[in-house]
């Protein structure tokens, strides 16, 4: 407990008698300019140790954060050098791992003898495994029979499979190329892979651009060994995420009349985009923060919730204002896998959200209209207002629902 004259030095550290995470809920505006070591010093008593709370309050908090805040935490973690900052950046880049999809395990800070003292290891659901080393610098020789040995312990603890495990070494400056002749003059060469922080945190915020599973996968892949005698795999890859992104662009058809049966083709428009504030004012109703995983896609830290956010741009009509929607079948699919999943649509702004339960928006899902194209369909939702009511449009034979009971309240 600080002292009184400590507290009352620092208004902060009043409030961070509560766990960090607490502050972060309920005034996060007092944390979110803070350089990562203030941060950190407001953690339990200040220091990162394994084991201690100031450790797990640092790592809970990093689950909560928007991305650009992990962006700026490793910057400032390689640019302002300070007490285990090293350790700090350990954190931050296993929690950039979970961004990307990995199941993260934390290592040690520091090591002990007859422990694999990797700095984090990462799986997939596919019990591919990567263990990561993080470095701040390659200004000095690494021991790579060390990385070596941290593998094969995990080998024979048959935690990873020999085949599926490989090395990734997370190293701050792009400018590698010691450490890569290093890698590729040793024996362990097709085990160990190296990528610089910079295009590890571009792979995280290119990931929240997409949604497809499948592309998902593949970006995942590129941090373990492959073999590049033949490229159809990278062109691959790098044609199917721009398709992904292509697609997913907020560029959708002008809004069909009632009228209208299945169609597919319309006007196009590019509709302003603030699934982000939407997302937000979720958060507030929900009382659960949210952070973001894709394109349209937010969860709790916890992934106990999950939200599919998207937005339209008004439609002006003489008697009615429209609003209108593209609803993906993997979005479907990704909200009926979960126990606790929301659709939110926003209407125009962000003062106009529509938050639907999963389990009762996909009772409409099979009566709304399609479009088809030649890889892919989706569903319209339509949403009408007449005066200060909300109605989900449907086919024809399906009477407009009244939804005005989804609606968010100011």
């Amino acid at each position: 407990m600080p002292s009184r004259t400590a507290c009352e030095s620092n208004p902060l550290k009043i409030q961070t008698v509560m766990a960090l995470i607490e502050l972060w809920k309920t005034s996060p505006k007092e944390l979110q300019d803070k350089h990562v070591q203030q941060v950190i010093s407001f953690s339990g008593d200040g220091k990162l140790k394994d084991g201690s709370a100031a450790s797990n309050e640092f790592r809970q908090l990093l689950a909560f954060v928007p991305s650009s805040i992990l962006v700026r935490y490793a910057n400032q973690c390689l640019d302002d050098k300070f007490e285990n900052s090293g350790f700090a950046l350990q954190d931050v880049i296993n929690e950039v791992g979970k961004r990307l999809g990995f199941q993260v395990e934390q290592g040690r800070y520091r090591g002990i003898q007859g422990v694999a003292g990797f700095d984090g290891l990462w799986r997939t659901s596919d019990e591919i495994s990567i263990v990561v080393e993080v470095k701040t610098t390659d200004a000095y020789r690494m021991d790579l029979n060390t990385l070596a040995r941290y593998r094969g312990v995990l080998i024979s603890e048959k935690r990873v499979s020999e085949v599926a495990c490989s090395v990734l070494i997370v190293v701050g400056r792009t400018d590698t190329g010691d450490l890569e002749a290093q890698v590729r003059g040793s024996r362990h060469a097709w085990d160990i892979r190296l990528i610089s922080i910079d295009a590890l945190l571009r792979l995280m915020k290119l990931k929240e651009e997409l949604e497809d599973p499948k592309i998902m996968e593949k970006i995942r892949s590129v941090l373990t060994p492959q073999e590049f005698t033949k490229v159809d795999g990278i062109i691959d890859l790098v044609f199917s995420t721009a398709e992904d992104v292509k697609k997913e662009e907020p560029v959708i058809e002008d809004a069909p009349d009632e009228e209208d049966d299945e169609r597919n083709s319309g006007t196009k428009f590019t509709p302003l985009n603030f699934r982000d504030g939407c997302a937000e004012r979720v958060q507030e109703h929900l009382g659960q923060p949210l952070v973001k995983r894709s394109f349209a896609v937010y969860s709790s830290p916890d992934e106990k919730v999950l939200l599919l956010c998207i937005n339209s741009r008004e439609y002006a009509h003489p008697k009615r204002t429209g609003f209108w929607f593209a609803f993906h079948p993997r979005q479907r699919e990704l909200l009926m896998n979960h126990p606790s999943a929301f659709v939110a649509l926003g209407c125009g702004s962000t003062k106009t959200v529509l938050l639907f339960p999963m389990k009762d928006f996909d009772l409409w899902v099979d009566q709304f209209h399609i479009t088809k194209l030649e890889d892919r369909f989706y569903w319209h939702i339509r949403i009408n207002r007449v005066g200060n009511q909300y109605f989900l449009l449907r086919k024809k034979g399906f009477e407009a629902v009244d939804v005005g009971k989804y609606l968010l309240q100011a």
